[in-house]
């Protein structure tokens, strides 16, 4: 490969944002690629006795503890169906893993900047405490979340 082409090639990467997408409660969300450590299916977790609703509990991921996170309470959606499939992203914040449980994980989407915008009035007050902004694709909407604010929202409950 020519370095114009490799320069040509970072150039227009440089324009665009690399997102993970989920599914939670129906709803479209994604978060930057670079923020995921790993995809997970269905795991044994185990709660922690008066844990915030937010914290489904901990589970074990190749030797380290991880917390798992329940996306549906941290964005106040409605509880899952018993024997919904769940999955789960695992991200790292400040040297902690994260387990982001979800209902669906879909693709890697390379979105442009230009098309990304910031969170509108009418979003749900509380998704915009935990959300950077929104892409409009033709039949969804995509909600980008804010992983180490919600991280740190959860830290702060009692």
């Amino acid at each position: 490969m020519s370095t114009a082409t490799l320069e040509k090639s970072a150039a227009a990467h440089a324009n665009v944002r690399e997102l993970l997408t989920m599914t939670i409660g129906g709803q479209m969300f994604g978060i930057p690629i670079l923020q995921v450590q790993d995809v997970l299916g269905a795991q044994r977790v185990t709660r922690v006795p008066l844990a915030p609703r937010a914290i489904a509990g901990s589970l074990n991921l190749r030797g380290r503890i991880v917390t798992a996170i329940d996306m549906r309470a941290c964005l106040n959606m409605e509880d899952r169906e018993p024997g919904a499939p769940v999955m789960s992203v695992v991200v790292e914040n400040k040297g902690e893993l994260y387990s982001l449980m979800i209902d669906r994980v879909g693709d890697v989407m390379n979105l442009p900047y230009s098309d990304y915008e910031k969170n509108p009035g009418t979003l749900d007050p509380q998704w915009r405490t935990v959300c950077q902004g929104i892409y409009r694709l033709k039949e969804k909407l995509l909600v980008v979340l804010d992983v180490p604010r919600l991280l740190e929202g959860l830290e702060q409950q009692p």
